[in-house]
């Protein structure tokens, strides 16, 4: 079986090809920097030859409304293109609860992909993960002043990279689950905490401050970013995470 990673170049797609490859399966790794452009379809032929399984693991370039657009025209030449090509089954990495959060631009936007792939003509798997652990340190940084994080009290419930990946690499070896697999990590907080744990754990002196309207986070209903029953839960906690805090390359 061929697998080809779209979006293998970058955060998750690089580990993916890595972890597929390591179990020995065929698999090919392409972006922008490998020459493929999704938005004019240009080397998505040669992507795609003689492919069974694409994995999908692309960011649009912006969280704005722009994402929409994006989506909305990678995701169909993408399609038209694997269809072209004879593969069976593609795999879309998503995100916990976005179906829940109407008001956030990006999220919407991810609704939307994930509709164009499920709606599509292949068989397809979904695999929506909550909020990377690798990504919490970023969070804080959008909201970030001088020695003040402000944080809503939003719960999330962080997932490390390489438990996502595991996840993905199960579901592309495996048959088209016509729906949703859902992967969290252990443990649950509320991101106020979440960046009062990891500025203690890493010696940062800022404070965290309770403001239920900063950053992409104030716009999400309080639960709806944790995994719902069902999920495949992670191995790795975050408080085990921190003590290594592997690099974001």
């Amino acid at each position: 079986m061929k697998t080809a990673v779209i979006g293998g170049t970058g955060f998750v797609g690089t580990r993916l090809v890595e972890r597929l490859r390591a179990t020995g399966q065929e698999t090919t790794s392409h972006g922008r920097s490998t020459g493929l452009d999704l938005l004019t379809g240009a080397g998505l032929p040669d992507a795609l030859r003689s492919v069974d399984v694409v994995v999908l693991t692309i960011d649009a370039p912006s969280f704005d409304a722009a994402a929409s657009p994006f989506f909305r025209s990678t995701t169909l030449n993408l399609l038209a293109a694997a269809g072209t090509a004879g593969v069976g089954h593609v795999v879309l990495l998503s995100i916990v609860g976005i179906d829940r959060v109407p008001d956030v631009a990006y999220y919407t936007a991810k609704v939307l992909q994930e509709d164009l792939i499920r709606s599509g003509p292949i068989p397809s798997s979904v695999v929506r993960a909550t909020q990377f652990m690798e990504f919490v340190e970023p969070i804080m940084s959008w909201t970030s002043e001088d020695d003040i994080v402000r944080l809503p009290t939003t719960r999330l419930q962080p997932v490390a990279v390489d438990d996502v990946v595991g996840t993905l690499a199960d579901v592309a070896t495996g048959p088209p689950v016509d729906g949703i697999v859902n992967a969290a990590g252990p443990d649950v907080f509320p991101l106020d905490e979440l960046g009062r744990i990891t500025l203690r754990a890493t010696g940062d002196r800022r404070t965290v401050v309770v403001d239920e309207s900063a950053g992409l986070f104030g716009a999400v209903p309080e639960d709806a970013l944790v995994a719902p029953p069902g999920a495949r839960i992670g191995s790795v906690n975050y408080a085990d995470w921190l003590t290594c805090r592997p690099p974001l390359s």
